[in-house]
């Protein structure tokens, strides 16, 4: 009989050891899992400040383009009645030129 208390001793023993490295893999996988749950925290507060800095700059951005194409617009007609400008200027430039010749002939031709 003897042999039986040191039988469950043994037992009392194995069974305490196994109970205390559960014990201690369940506090590590609680650590571990605070862990991620806190990255997961982090990366959701990320995600939030980043689509927010996204639809601030995907505005901006469509508020520029629209500058943009205004810009464009206002130098293509500005570039085009230019060009008619420098056109009526060169006309005037040859209408007097025609001009200026043909009163210099009349003058000559008066004297």
């Amino acid at each position: 009989m003897s042999s039986q208390p040191q039988t469950l001793q043994q037992y009392d023993a194995e069974l305490s050891s196994c109970l205390e490295e559960f014990y201690h893999q369940r506090d590590e996988l609680e650590k571990s899992i605070q862990k991620e749950e806190e990255e997961r925290n982090k990366i959701n507060f990320d995600i939030r400040v980043l689509t927010e800095r996204l639809a601030r700059l995907s505005d901006s951005l469509t508020k520029k383009k629209a500058s943009k194409a205004e810009f464009d617009k206002t130098i293509a007609e500005t570039e085009t009645a230019y060009a008619k400008i420098l056109e009526s200027s060169k006309m005037l430039v040859s209408v007097l030129k025609r001009e200026s010749t043909e009163l210099l002939a009349k003058k000559s031709e008066a004297q």
